[in-house]
């Protein structure tokens, strides 16, 4: 589990095939290496990946052919530049939201603009994304936890503030670059929970034939979730 705060950002070294997937060995700030331990997590531009190896600046782990094809890892050459995040510890602060390093897509930007000395960025997102987003809601974008600003049919923008800006490589992408998302799990908790009839029955025949009530504030008091 990760906060979607950026600790730092690495240099992928090399890239080279592994059975099915590949070992990518990145090279990061020794005081990062220095604390890793065999067969943690790290979040590589928000996917959860293991550490297989660590020495010096460097430390490697093993991306399968699914997370190569599934993210954007799968576009990544040697020289990259890749957001890293070390799991959540217990009793940590949570200064972003609950991330699970599991990629739900693929988006894309689509243009940014200039407000001042920030920048809002448009997202085109997948449905099956878009469905979980709401303003001033979270989403983790290359796991990086950010604020959806606005929302249209084909995706949503955020505002990036100067601090942010100098701490993620958001800023050097440009129109049509390739991002990974991830929604926040909350929605999809409360999706699963709606789709079920809220857990009134564990009938399968009568969850397939349930039709899940529109997700609004409505439905939300009358299951109990706003008080």
């Amino acid at each position: 589990m990760f906060t979607g705060l950026v600790e730092t950002t690495g240099t992928i070294d090399r890239l080279s095939p592994r059975g099915p997937g590949v070992e990518m060995v990145i090279r990061a700030p020794s005081s990062l290496v220095a604390e890793l331990s065999l067969g943690e997590s790290v979040a590589v531009d928000g996917a959860c990946l293991t550490v297989t190896h660590y020495s010096g600046e460097r430390f490697t782990v093993d991306a399968s052919a699914e997370t190569m094809e599934k993210t954007t890892l799968g576009d990544r050459y040697a020289g990259d530049h890749v957001h890293l995040e070390r799991a959540l510890r217990l009793g940590d602060r949570l200064g972003g939201h609950w991330v699970t390093g599991h990629i739900d897509g693929v988006g894309s930007l689509r243009s940014r603009a200039m407000l001042g000395d920030a920048i809002q960025l448009w997202f085109n997102a997948p449905a099956m994304i878009s469905k979980y987003l709401v303003k001033k809601g979270s989403i983790a974008i290359d796991g990086a936890s950010l604020t959806v600003n606005e929302l249209d049919e084909s995706g949503f923008s955020i505002v990036l503030i100067p601090h942010t800006l100098s701490v993620l490589n958001l800023n050097h992408k440009g129109p049509g670059a390739s991002v990974n998302l991830e929604a926040d799990i909350l929605g999809k908790y409360v999706e699963r929970l709606l789709s079920a009839g809220l857990g009134h029955t564990n009938d399968q025949s009568l969850a397939e034939g349930y039709q899940a009530p529109s997700l609004d504030l409505s439905t939300l008091a009358k299951a109990g979730f706003l008080k």
